[in-house]
């Protein structure tokens, strides 16, 4: 009788503990879910805020902060030099911790998912790797067997690293160290004993920098037209009967961005146009003499105003690539547009600076 008593009260235990080890099972599973619903809906809403570009900055008020922590008076190529380290401080840091700084590298969420401010950040980086190869080839040099500036040397290359590098080294230490360079060329070309710090505001310098704009706004506003599709002609060797190309290619091809791709076109000229805005106002006021003297300081205003257009507030939750004349909007078409018109002047620009 004991022992058959024993062995039941035994049975019943154990069918306890399985039960509580059931229920238990539950409410840690209910947990887990609950911090990771919790956990995606944070990253949600901090990916939402991370998503907003910074706003534009005052070019020669930011010149004169710069040039004054630095105890130095502005000079030919201060407003230029200043504004690239803005517009690299911008993008490593953006406005404020908060903002979430560069993310573009970032292998967690919601860094991870935000592709729209990363293709932003890949247009301002493009830009600025431009005109620090300008810097480095043309304005700091006065002629083509001169000497190349030696903190140019430094910010060129830093900017052409990997832009996507998490770590060892990041992406953000590079970056800053390029910073770091043109701060110490900023402060150099206002020193009366440091000499081998220049900035030639000439007009072939700047026709230069111009061709290579030029191209980029091209290129963009073909891949922004190709949202709805276009067709194609072949028109390398057009114009040249003695003129080859590597292999054969189609006389005609149907051209068409992928649809989640849209949308990465669209914020990397949204991004390249932010950039060029204000070094075209740094531009403005470092190649005054210049501008004035071939009356064209009216052309670079109105490119200015072009690329301005593109800044305007987007109230679509999505990019939306209505097709042609449809019902729907086609966002791309409409920055396309913009970008062409300022693509235009900034030839009419270059035609300008040519004429002697």
């Amino acid at each position: 009788m004991w022992l058959a008593f024993k062995e039941f009260f035994i049975e019943r235990s154990e069918d306890l503990v399985d039960f509580n080890d059931y229920v238990g099972g539950k409410k840690l599973i209910k947990v887990i879910g609950s911090v990771v619903v919790a956990y995606l809906l944070v990253c949600v809403l901090i990916g939402f805020y991370w998503s907003f570009e910074p706003d534009a900055f005052d070019v020669s008020e930011g010149t004169k902060a710069l040039t004054g922590d630095l105890g130095r008076q502005e000079v030919v190529g201060s407003y230029t030099t200043a504004t690239m380290i803005n517009l690299a401080d911008r993008l490593v840091n953006k406005e404020s911790f908060l903002s979430g700084g560069y993310i573009s590298n970032d292998v967690l969420p919601p860094g991870l998912w935000l592709d729209n401010i990363k293709n932003w950040e890949f247009g301002v980086l493009v830009q600025i790797r431009d005109a620090a190869r300008w810097m480095r080839k043309d304005t700091s040099r006065s002629q083509s067997q001169s000497n190349e500036d030696k903190d140019l040397i430094i910010a060129e290359p830093q900017f052409n690293f990997d832009n996507s590098s998490w770590l060892l080294p990041s992406t953000e230490s590079e970056y800053k160290k390029a910073i770091k360079a043109l701060t110490s060329y900023l402060a150099r070309l206002s020193d009366d004993n440091q000499q081998d710090a220049q900035f030639y505001a000439r007009a072939d310098n700047l026709r230069n920098w111009l061709t290579d704009v030029e191209t980029r706004l091209g290129s963009l506003s073909q891949r922004l037209s190709e949202s709805v599709g276009k067709r194609q002609f072949n028109v390398g060797l057009a114009g040249e009967t003695a003129a080859q190309q590597s292999t054969p290619s189609l006389e005609e091809s149907e051209l068409k961005t992928p649809w989640l791709e849209i949308d990465d076109v669209f914020y990397e000229a949204r991004g390249t146009a932010w950039a060029l805005i204000h070094l075209l106002k740094a531009v403005e006021l470092d190649f005054d003499q210049v501008l004035q003297d071939k009356n064209a300081a009216v052309g670079l205003r109105q490119i200015i105003v072009e690329l301005e257009a593109t800044q305007k507030t987007v109230w679509s939750p999505m990019i939306v690539n209505g097709s042609g004349f449809g019902m729907l909007a086609n966002h791309s078409l409409t920055m396309a547009s913009y970008i062409s018109r300022a693509n235009a002047a900034i030839i009419d620009l270059r035609s300008l600076l040519a004429q002697g």
